[in-house]
């Protein structure tokens, strides 16, 4: 069985190819796609209508523009979230800098090694 068999995660990412191998990775996990964006607008909307979701995986540069309204609402909705970014967890605004970061370009390893701390604590509630 996959370690996050079940997992439902929500994943906002606008270049194709990063977010193909993203799936592939969250697939081998054993998570299930429970909504993806590759647009500010979408993400906004979807984030606000998503079913359950365990986790988010948010790029924070989304077209130009920064991800954080979509942080907001799932922040709002008690949803964790991970960001990832090529900049690293000083390429965030000081307030979002608590929140689990991912450096691109990221591995298999990376996304379950950030993911686990989320996933476990999230399944423990």
């Amino acid at each position: 069985m996959a370690k996050f068999s079940g997992s439902r995660v929500f994943v906002v990412e606008d270049e194709t190819l990063v977010l193909f191998n993203l799936e592939d990775i969250l697939d081998q996990l054993g998570c299930e796609i429970a909504g993806q964006a590759m647009r500010l607008e979408q993400a906004v909307s979807l984030a606000q209508s998503v079913g359950p979701v365990d986790v988010a995986i948010l790029d924070v540069n989304i077209g130009g523009a920064p991800v954080f309204p979509v942080a907001e609402i799932l922040s709002e909705r008690g949803i964790p979230m991970l960001f990832a970014t090529g900049y690293g967890r000083d390429g965030l605004p000081v307030e979002w800098q608590g929140h689990a970061v991912i450096v691109k370009p990221y591995s298999q390893q990376d996304v379950e090694r950030a993911l686990t701390p989320l996933l476990t604590s999230r399944a423990e509630q």
